[in-house]
């Protein structure tokens, strides 16, 4: 086999790699719920938020309910309020009027021009409490949509002037303390998870310079093919 022949095979290779880091191809709808219900996901898992910025609880939920982590990842709520221990409760309570801030760090969140639902609150346990819910680029500045008014429900970012060219990693949520309990050990908003009906997933590093690598090798063949 010629050189010229091993670089038309090799080059075209590179190009589909590095379409395929990215993601060009969509991930079927993947219905994900808990006990109290749930929504079809395009991307799957990797819609839901992923890490905790802040927490900032108020109004006393019980010690074993303030765990921030369980707010992250899919959600896996089975049922109850109270819960007996961190490492095995499914959610976290806000506290009266207290808030959690979180982040996206492997997608982004975004419109869909269209009336669809765009992003999705798991707000858990046997009582239905409202919930504040504001977006942001940077974790900095915040644009607030409205509230969910307890359950899993969701909230159409189009409606407050945002489409699929938006880009919003973070998500902060605060319990309407004027709603539901004063007091007690799971009071407040009980987030179970957050997820992004309508995302994109962001590049990892690595990507980059495999997408400019598929770049390069796309203006090689040109070249080769030119000369062929």
């Amino acid at each position: 086999m010629s050189l010229v022949s091993m670089r038309k095979r090799l080059i075209p290779a590179l190009s589909l790699a590095a379409l395929f880091a990215v993601g060009v191809r969509p991930a079927a709808a993947v219905f994900i719920g808990n006990s109290q219900g749930g929504t079809d996901f395009p991307q799957g898992a990797v819609s839901f938020a992923d890490a905790v910025v802040s927490y900032d609880p108020l109004g006393g939920p019980s010690a074993a309910n303030q765990g921030a982590s369980n707010s992250v990842g899919l959600p896996d709520y089975a049922g109850g309020g109270g819960c007996s221990d961190v490492s095995t409760c499914t959610f976290v309570s806000l506290g009266d009027g207290g808030s959690i801030t979180l982040r996206f760090t492997d997608n982004v969140l975004t419109g869909s021009d269209n009336s669809d639902l765009d992003l999705w609150i798991f707000e858990v346990g046997p009582d239905v409490e409202d919930t504040f819910v504001e977006i942001s680029v940077d974790g900095t500045g915040w644009t607030a949509v409205g509230k969910v008014f307890g359950s899993t429900a969701g909230i159409d970012l189009d409606a407050f002037g945002f489409g699929t060219s938006s880009a919003f990693a973070f998500v902060r949520l605060t319990d309407d303390g004027d709603e539901g309990d004063q007091s007690g050990i799971s009071v407040g908003a009980d987030i179970d998870a957050v997820g992004a009906i309508s995302t994109r997933p962001v590049p990892e590093p690595g990507t980059f310079a495999m997408l400019a690598l598929g770049a390069a090798a796309l203006s090689a063949r040109r070249r080769i093919d030119s000369r062929a």
